[in-house]
């Protein structure tokens, strides 16, 4: 059991772990394929997603408005179909709508009475301002991918991280849903990770690609690391 205690800064990943991306992937990746008659179980999507996603991520720097053009324009040349430009944006597009999980708002208030709260995040600077009116509590410092003009699991992003954040590892808990981005990276830091193994049909990766790691706790939603952290004060 972690010593909530001796934390300061408490970190999170934003989409897959505060935000529903799954169903906004859904959303917005089932009207493009169904129009183009293709058909692909949820499973399967995510674990092409993840695929596409990841290799956008790689080499040199671009938005992560292109990287989600690249991951339509993926799907297009896996399953055969040319997506249309609009199409091309519908991740994109459909971002700033993606809702909170039902358990995010009411978890992040309390955590926040207990600690410095951090994003960290692969999007860019206006999609998470989008993002940010949903999650109705403000963070002490935001970094996305953009600013570092790198993508997690890269770990230019925590050295910035932990540059804002100003406090040493041993004081700083970092808690995300992908351990490929966030769990492996952090330890590896000596930070403190909280995996927030939400259920999925693809279980255990979700829409990240799948990674072996031993995080120090693992919950199955954030209300969970809430009602921990109460007991434990």
């Amino acid at each position: 059991m972690l010593d909530f205690g001796q934390f300061e800064v408490l970190s999170f990943d934003c989409y897959g772990t505060l935000i529903d991306w799954e169903t906004g992937i859904f959303s917005a990746l089932r009207p493009v394929l169904a129009a183009h008659d293709k058909g692909v179980s949820d499973s399967e999507l995510l674990a092409l997603y993840s695929e596409l996603e990841s290799k956008g991520e790689q080499g040199e720097f671009r938005s992560y408005r292109e990287v989600l053009k690249s991951v339509v324009r993926g799907f297009g040349k896996r399953l055969g179909f040319e997506p249309t430009d609009s199409q091309l944006r519908s991740l994109s597009d459909s971002l700033a709508g993606w809702r909170p999980f039902p358990d995010t708002v009411a978890a992040l208030r309390k955590l926040q009475a207990r600690y410095r709260l951090a994003i960290i995040s692969n999007v860019d600077d206006d999609l998470f301002i989008a993002t940010a009116h949903h999650l109705e509590v403000r963070f002490d410092q935001v970094i996305t991918a953009q600013q570092v003009r790198s993508y997690k699991p890269s770990l230019r992003n925590f050295n910035l991280a932990q540059q804002r954040i100003g406090v040493a590892p041993s004081r700083w808990l970092h808690a995300a849903q992908s351990v490929y981005h966030d769990v492996v990276p952090a330890k590896s830091m000596g930070i403190a990770t909280v995996w927030v193994n939400r259920s999925s049909p693809r279980p255990g990766a979700g829409a990240a690609r799948a990674a072996d790691a031993q995080p120090d706790l693992e919950v199955p939603d954030l209300k969970t690391l809430a009602q921990m952290v109460e007991a434990q004060n």
